[in-house]
């Protein structure tokens, strides 16, 4: 096996370890694995990345109803814009987006390069919500649910989802402790199921469109879920908050590595 291969599975556990470790963040490494370490394209790896994002997240849900911490209610007024926008990407909007979308002097945006430009964006934006703490963020300890904020949130989250092929958690836990007045305990649960499938009927949009490696594909998941039972037996033993915010400090770094791969080499 190369290299490259072997890095890649490697990856897959990495994933899965830290999403158990903290709840959210191990989705936004699949794309660049498939990418980088296993030379899978990047349209079809963020389709990839949903069916990996999304079974993953639904092992650690199924934990998570077993403990009674989903708020059904809210999930499904956050939820079913996001399951309409991110199905709608994936189905339509994204293979309608020209090959060659820009050309400007020797400059060329294909539709690769966006789509890597657009993901090392939401890596930026999830790795600051990573890197900051939220003091300021309280939790009330009754209110009533902002329809229309959340509404919108749900269809946001679900469009960028689409497009990247990552969780979006880093933008559902504030929308449901913000606007819906979950615990953080709460929020991360619910995120979790909304994620599993959000993803799930996002990639269900690609079916048709790319042309899926089941073998592979079901072997990565396989890894990747293997990866979260560790990272939930270890999250007993690491406090969760240090190493999110250290994870948040690589996601930058791969940020940064990828705008600079992709413009520059």
């Amino acid at each position: 096996m190369e290299f490259l291969t072997l890095y890649g599975l490697l990856g897959a556990l990495v994933i899965g370890i830290v999403l158990g470790l903290t709840g959210s963040g191990g989705s936004i490494l699949t794309v660049p694995v498939l990418v980088y370490l296993l030379s899978v394209n990047p349209v079809t790896a963020t389709a990839y990345s949903l069916f990996v994002v999304g079974t993953t997240s639904l092992f650690g849900t199924i934990k998570n109803v077993q403990k009674g911490m989903i708020e059904y209610r809210t999930a499904f007024v956050l939820a079913v814009p996001a399951f309409i926008a991110v199905y709608l990407t994936r189905k339509l909007i994204v293979p309608s987006i020209p090959d060659i979308i820009i050309i400007y002097n020797n400059f060329v945006l294909t539709k690769e390069l966006f789509l890597m430009l657009f993901f090392a964006f939401f890596m930026l934006m999830a790795s600051v919500s990573m890197i900051l703490t939220r003091k300021e963020v309280l939790v009330k300890e009754a209110g009533n649910l902002n329809y229309t904020l959340m509404i919108f949130e749900g269809f946001v989250i679900g469009v960028i989802t689409g497009l990247v092929g990552a969780g979006g958690g880093f933008l559902i836990i504030p929308t449901l402790v913000i606007f819906a007045n979950l615990s953080m305990k709460k929020a991360v649960a619910t995120s979790l199921m909304i994620i599993a499938i959000k993803s799930l009927i996002g990639f269900l949009g690609d079916v048709g469109n790319v042309y899926i490696d089941w073998e592979f594909l079901l072997l990565f998941t396989a890894l990747s879920i293997a990866g979260i039972v560790l990272g939930i037996y270890l999250s007993n033993f690491i406090e969760g908050k240090k190493l999110k915010k250290a994870f948040g400090w690589f996601v930058l770094s791969m940020a940064i590595y990828v705008i600079i791969k992709e413009l520059i080499f």
